[in-house]
């Protein structure tokens, strides 16, 4: 993991291999921003129009690499781009700040260190900074160079070229305040639970099954004192766990539901966050067409924000309890596979008919909702990469939220945007429920195939405790991510909605829980 350090040193002075200034697209051409002063000054105060002249136009994320001036110590300057300039009397958005760091990192991969001499005001904005930094100098190797774990290896080391950059030196953090120590810390924590949540989602399906997931739970609980409990195949069949043994049936890998808790001796509520968490997606018998099962290995990253918003909210020290449930099942085609028309059992009671066995998400969920709710926390919030209907409406981005309160949804959206996570609230139509009756169970897992996303939560919906205030986030488009990397959002696994989950516990322990 890269280091983060808060630096009094200034741009000029800062022994490094590069430092990092920020640049915005101003009303007439380039403008450096605050934090860059001494590297400008260096530079004559031509900075400006010495990057306009290698192309720069202060574009977000754009990544601009020039030699030092004389007076500067770092050998190389890196101006990045933060978009349009703000008025006279604003400062930079933290998203801005957040994804400028993110591309300046991902640039600099292979450097030992890096001084940041963004804008920084605040603690906010040096949060956003160090947040930024550390997510986009991630890097997964785990299955590159022989390092998997199916062949027994071990870890080799990175190429040096390739390899994340090792140490962020906040320029303007102020190491002696305590607001700065606190937001570079929690910036620490943080983004080392979202790089664990990507890592985990990264991760090759035949390295990460349910048991093995499970294991890597028990070793964080017992880490960092969590408590920990797993359900077998066998207990979950004793228990009438139906939704994931219809599910994990056609696997040779059995299903588990862990449970994760962080308490702490001072909290009065209780938050609930359950996750989807099939770690390989074939469809089932319900088949998925070509070109749709190469990335499935990603289905189980709504289990992975979940395991990693608990880590972090016991690493944080947060005054609220929360606990987490991973629904954990393979879905594979096989003789022992359930088939549509087959009709589940479910924890709650309830019976399902399966008409599509690529509608599995929402079955291990079911069980898992329904156990949760048992424990009558204060709010229930789900995470799950649960439809593709969803990735249609909002894109790769965005995620929806849904639920059964339109407070806790509104809540829930503000929070998301605050801490940079695109997300959209979207509706329940109660005329959609109809299209899940079944002439053979209490309701089918499939219904109207038009508005298919607010289906899948409708059908969630019946499997929450009464009274429970509850939330449903479908993050199948920004879970994984196929294209290049841009900002802070690596190829491959993002951890998204762990920030949001994150922020929900801690308004929660603030006693501002919508």
């Amino acid at each position: 993991m890269t280091a983060l350090t808060l630096s009094t040193s200034s741009a000029a002075t800062l022994r490094a291999d590069a430092v990092v200034v920020g640049v915005a697209k101003g009303a007439k051409g380039v403008v450096v921003a605050p934090g860059a002063e001494a590297v400008d000054k260096a530079f004559g105060g031509k900075l400006a129009a010495v990057l306009e002249t290698l192309g720069a136009s202060g574009a977000e994320g754009e990544v601009t690499k020039l030699p030092a001036a004389d007076g500067l110590k770092a050998p190389v300057v890196l101006a990045v781009g933060l978009g349009e300039a703000p008025g006279k009397d604003d400062g930079y958005g933290h998203e801005a700040l957040r994804r400028a760091a993110g591309s300046a990192a991902r640039a600099l991969a292979g450097s030992k260190k890096a001084g940041f001499a963004l804008p920084v005001e605040d603690a906010e904005a040096a949060a956003a900074v160090s947040e930024g930094a550390l997510l986009g100098a991630y890097s997964y190797a785990a299955s590159r160079n022989g390092n998997s774990a199916q062949n027994g290896k071990g870890a080799k080391k990175n190429d040096a070229k390739s390899a994340p950059l090792g140490e962020v030196a906040l320029l303007g953090g102020k190491p002696r305040d305590k607001e700065f120590k606190a937001a570079a810390a929690r910036s620490q924590a943080l983004a080392e639970e979202i790089n664990r949540a990507r890592d985990l989602i990264n991760l090759p399906p035949n390295d990460l099954d349910p048991k093995s997931f499970a294991a890597e739970a028990q070793a964080a609980a017992k880490e960092f004192g969590l408590k920990f409990e797993v359900l077998d195949e066998k207990a979950l069949k004793k228990g009438g766990y139906g939704g994931l043994l219809g599910v994990g049936q056609g696997s040779q890998a059995p299903p588990r539901l862990v449970r994760i808790a962080y308490t702490h001796s001072k909290a009065s509520k209780t938050l609930a966050l359950v996750g989807k968490g099939i770690t390989y997606d074939s469809g089932g018998i319900s088949l998925k067409p070509a070109g749709h099962n190469e990335t499935m290995k990603c289905d189980m990253s709504g289990a992975a924000a979940v395991f990693s918003a608990v880590v972090a909210a016991a690493r944080l020290g947060l005054e609220v309890n929360v606990t987490g449930w991973l629904a954990l099942a393979e879905n594979m085609p096989s003789g022992s596979a359930t088939r549509p028309g087959d009709v589940l059992r479910m924890y709650s009671g309830k019976t399902v008919e399966v008409l599509n066995t690529d509608a599995e998400g929402r079955l291990v969920l079911a069980d898992a909702l329904t156990r949760a709710s048992e424990e009558s926390p204060d709010a229930i919030v789900d995470v799950a990469t649960l439809t593709g209907a969803m990735v249609l409406a909002l894109g790769h981005r965005t995620f929806g939220i849904m639920a059964n309160d339109d407070a806790f949804r509104t809540s829930v959206h503000e929070i998301a945007e605050e801490v940079g996570e695109q997300s959209w609230p979207m509706p329940m139509p109660s005329e959609l429920r109809k299209g899940m009756d079944s002439p053979v169970a209490d309701l089918a897992n499939m219904g109207e195939r038009m508005g298919g996303g607010l289906v899948a939560g409708l059908f969630l919906k019946e499997f929450i405790g009464e009274g429970i205030p509850w939330a449903h986030l479908d993050i199948a488009g920004p879970a994984f991510h196929e294209g290049a990397p841009w900002g802070y959002t690596p190829k491959g696994g993002t951890g998204s909605a762990v920030r949001t989950l994150v922020r929900l516990a801690e308004r929660t322990a603030a006693g501002d829980l919508g």
